[in-house]
């Protein structure tokens, strides 16, 4: 078992040979790839493909988090999951898999929600949180722990056949969750009530996988306030710069508390 802090061996640099040819990754890089901890909140359509890429690509240190149970709903879509696990809890099934797929990773996994100061804490000991929600209180939630404790928070969202992505990097002048949806008591279109067509969730958590190793990788992600918008239908992609809210209440409580 290889836990972070531990060199690279040559087994490693053998499984990550594609992405060590890479420049912007280089041994140094998979080493800090290696050596991260990432916070994924939710297991469902989008956390499956999260989860899945960045085990394969070596986050040394993944921490799940999710209070749902496998349904049959589910598997049409949230593709870490398989039918004998059906009933299990989405944390404890996505853990097994991802160790399925990468067994010298740490995964540690919670079959709660985590909030408050359960999840500022886990916020503080990651390098990155990433939403696979699909709830506004929860991304809210991780808004405002990424603002407390500083850490990048990459939110993705999927209903029908059109996703988005963002990146949120706390500081001067940067816009945070609250800025795109200030309006906290907003209710979110559900998978159940509208509908979702499978690739979807790929395409989204995928880009999302991708947000989080450029975090990783180096201060500069593709995605850092801006507002990537994806439709399935005329496979488009358009991306808006977001700006910050100098009005945001977010904002401006993280601000007054430093």
């Amino acid at each position: 078992m290889r836990y972070p802090g531990q060199a690279m061996d040559d087994r490693q640099r053998a499984r990550y040979a594609r992405q060590l040819r890479l420049p912007e990754v280089g041994e140094a890089g998979q080493q800090r790839l290696l050596d991260a901890r990432v916070l994924v909140v939710g297991m469902g359509g989008l956390g499956a493909p999260v989860g899945l890429y960045l085990a394969a690509a070596g986050i040394g240190h993944l921490v799940l988090s999710d209070f749902d149970r496998v349904d049959e709903t589910n598997l049409q879509r949230q593709i870490v999951h398989r039918e004998a696990d059906l009933g299990e809890s989405k944390a404890s099934s996505a853990k097994r898999a991802l160790l399925a797929l990468n067994s010298r990773l740490r995964v540690d996994a919670f079959d709660y929600e985590l909030d408050g100061e359960s999840l500022r804490a886990e916020a503080e000991h990651a390098e990155v949180l990433v939403d696979c929600t699909d709830n506004f209180p929860s991304r809210f939630a991780l808004n405002r722990a990424s603002l407390a404790t500083g850490t990048p928070f990459v939110s993705g969202a999927a209903i029908r056949w059109s996703g988005q992505v963002a990146t949120f990097i706390p500081g001067d002048n940067r816009p945070c969750y609250q800025c795109l949806y200030p309006d906290e008591g907003i209710e979110a279109s559900t998978c159940a009530a509208e509908g979702i067509v499978a690739p979807l969730v790929g395409v989204i958590g995928s880009i999302q996988a991708l947000e989080v190793l450029n975090l990783v990788l180096g201060p500069d992600s593709g995605l850092a306030g801006r507002l990537l918008l994806f439709d399935g239908r005329s496979m488009e992609c358009q991306t808006i710069e977001l700006p910050k809210n100098h009005a945001c209440l977010a904002c401006a409580r993280a601000g007054a508390s430093t």
